[in-house]
């Protein structure tokens, strides 16, 4: 099980558990999943996926250490 806290300039967009995370890398989508390798990767606009849930971004980054995913967004706004 994943830590997960996706944050905007404006909020707390989500913190919680989570069993997976699909996120819009620069060189394409990836998953993360409980004891992921340590990284830091920059993010493109697209979909952020966990647990059946979307969140559209602008862009952003996330890191990952110890099941720990802290994910920095800019959301679109519509």
């Amino acid at each position: 099980m994943l830590s997960l806290k996706i944050v905007s300039p404006e909020r707390i967009e989500f913190e919680g558990k989570a069993e997976s995370v699909k996120v819009p890398g620069m060189m394409g989508n990836f998953e993360i999943l409980t004891n992921h390798a340590p990284i830091i990767s920059s993010l493109k606009k697209g979909i952020v996926e966990y647990d059946g849930k979307q969140l559209e971004i602008m862009g952003g980054f996330v890191a990952v250490q110890k099941n720990e995913v802290s994910i920095c967004v800019e959301i679109s706004e519509d």
